[in-house]
Parts: structure tokens; sequence; C-alpha cells
């Protein structure tokens, strides 16, 4: 999985790598390793020619972290902290920008934003009790959250938000998102539909047409849920024959099962990267895999990026004959309607049914 999200953003030697929920660094080295496989992408001392950067929330895997990190002979800067509510890596007020962002943020985390001035408190029979946070109240220092502001139950969008702001203005960025953030309505349908087509004046002229490719992946990769996810790679910069286009990959069934969990061989991160990566370059289609949609489908389908509305997987679905089915049913309740009759026939004999009469 890390590996594959590596190659849909292919960081170059030269560029900085920024992990922003970055847990014991493996997306990072991983990053590190591509690069060290590219010409030029070793320094003197064997040191991949990358700047690496990670923030972690929980303290014992932030050590983790750094310590991984310099194992592999790697210069990094992991910092400790909360990214969305205090992110660190900073150029004096503003947010510090990286070539390259990638991350696998926990899925849907609830209550994402609790800063001080949202975690007031109401007066409740002379007992104070904490008081929800109101999530359209949020005012970030930094800016990250110019398309919306996600709910409090699903933090996926915010982290995206902040990825997309920490971007240098031809950067790239790779996330592992649900599925659910391809088609889920309200303020997240609003955010999708300004990454996609921009946003109006109102809600400050922000540009669009900022999602490069959308990729489907097999369900249960993941130890702890069957949920399938997908991949969002976002480009600030896309070439010129990408622009109002945007690549989407069915890769739900390029997997090998396990008994707990599903994992991606070589030859399925070999397929999904090779497809997007002629998409990419020469707008490659494959039928029933690959597709280069327009944004004009796109909003056709009101900015819905379920992947089944632009791909057919090319399974076959079993025609139902209606007439036949319903005879089939009438059939199957007179034969019930027999057998109630006997057995009822039986308890009375046994004196346990009581007959009418």
């Amino acid at each position: 999985m890390v590996q594959l999200v590596v190659e849909l953003i292919d960081p170059q030697p030269g560029h900085s790598v920024y992990d922003p929920t970055c847990g014991s660094g493996g997306m990072l080295v991983e990053s590190a390793h591509h690069i060290a496989n590219l010409p030029g992408g070793l320094l003197l001392g064997a040191k991949p020619n990358v700047l690496l950067f990670g923030q972690e929330k929980n303290l014992g895997t932030w050590a983790i972290a750094k310590l991984n990190l310099y194992l592999h002979n790697m210069r990094a800067e992991i910092e400790r902290g909360d990214t969305l509510v205090e992110p660190k890596h900073l150029d004096g007020d503003y947010l510090r920008t990286f070539d390259r962002v990638i991350a696998n943020p926990p899925f849907s985390a609830k209550q994402w934003w609790s800063p001080l001035e949202l975690a007031n408190e109401a007066e409740q029979g002379g007992d104070k009790k904490p008081k929800a946070p109101n999530y359209k109240q949020v005012n970030d220092p930094y800016g990250r959250f110019v398309y919306g502001i996600p709910p409090r139950g699903y933090a996926d969008l915010a982290f995206a938000q902040h990825m997309l702001a920490s971007l240098k203005a031809d950067g790239r960025m790779g996330i592992i998102l649900p599925h659910g953030v391809l088609f889920r309505s309200g303020e997240e349908g609003k955010i999708r539909e300004g990454l996609l087509f921009g946003t109006d004046s109102a809600s400050g002229n922000q540009s669009g047409d900022l999602i490069e490719a959308v990729i489907g992946l097999p369900k249960a990769l993941f130890y702890n849920t069957g949920i399938p996810a997908c991949v969002l790679v976002l480009n600030k910069r896309k070439p010129a024959a990408l622009k109002g286009k945007v690549i989407i990959i069915d890769a739900s069934r390029d997997y090998l099962e396990g008994k707990a969990q599903n994992s991606l061989r070589a030859e399925d991160i070999a397929h999904i990267a090779s497809t997007h990566k002629a998409a990419f370059k020469h707008q490659t289609e494959v039928e029933n895999y690959c597709r280069v949609v327009s944004l004009d489908e796109i909003r056709s389908n009101d900015g819905n990026l379920n992947i089944a509305r632009y791909i057919d997987n090319g399974e076959t679905e079993e025609t139902v004959d209606v007439v036949a089915t319903l005879a089939q049913l009438a059939a199957l309740a007179e034969e019930e309607a027999q057998v109630d009759e006997r057995l009822n026939g039986f308890l009375a004999e046994l004196g346990l049914l009581e007959t009418q009469g």
C-alpha cells in the first residue's frame, strides 16, 4: 500500500517530502528508497537525496518514527503534535510547503478540532457541562480549510486540505481515504466540488481542477477494518493534456486474498502504477479498469466520484425473469399452505391443537 502511493506521486531527487500523520515513518522511508533508486538519488555517504518531514500525535509512535529514520540513515525532521490543531512545520506564521505530501490518516476521525475557542462550557442546573464544538465556527489561523469545514465526525477532508495547503505551487500529494469521501454529500460534497470545479467569489474564488486521480482499492487491505479505501492524488500543476480531466482506476480486484487481511502483490502495484502513468502521460484508458473522465461528465453526476458511476467492472449481473419468479413464489406459498394443513391435522390427532367446530 505504501509503495503504491509513493509510486503514484513519484518523488524525485532533491525533493522535500512531508507526512502529516507519519506514524512510525514508513511512508517517509519508502519515499527515500524510491528516490535512492533514481539517477542522482544518492548523496555522499549513501544518504538519499531527499528532505524528509513528518508529524505524529502519539508520543510513543513519534519516538519510533525518529528511531526508524535514524536507523535507515535518513535525514528527517519529525515533530510531535496534532497536525490539524497545531501544525509544527512552519515558515514564520505560515505553513511550510513541500514538493510532495503523502499520508494515510486515521479514517473518519471524530472531533478532529478541539482548540480552546471551541471548548466552551454551558451552565446547566448549576453544573458545568462540556458543550460540543460548533464546527462552523472553526477559525484556522493557517487558512487551510478554504474549500469548507468538514463535519466533526469526518476528518478525512480536513487532512486532505491541510496537505493541499502544505504543497508547493507545483506540488503533488497522495492520500489514502475511505470511499465515503468520493460520494458523501453535505459539507463534504461542497469541498469535493470545490476541489474539482473551484469556488465562486462568495467562497473566495478558490481554484479547482486539483484532483489528478482516484484509485479504488480492494477491500480488507487494513488489519482492523474491511472497509475498502481509495487513493486520491492531487496535483497543483497538471499537464496541459490532463487539465479538465480526472484519472479513475478501479483496482478493487488487484489483490491477494488472505484469511484476516488482503494484500497488494508486487504485480498489483506495478499494474496500478503503470496504468496511472499511461493515463497521466497519454490519457490511455483500459476497458473496465481505467478511464480519463472529463470534469463535464463529473459535473453531470453532481460531483459524485463513486467509481461505479464511471467504470463498469465487467461483472455481468444475472437477469431475473420476473414472471417466472412470481410463479415460483406462488407455488411455494401453495406448498407451504399444504404443509401447514397436514401439520395441523397431526397436531389435532395428538390433541395438541384445538379444532374449531
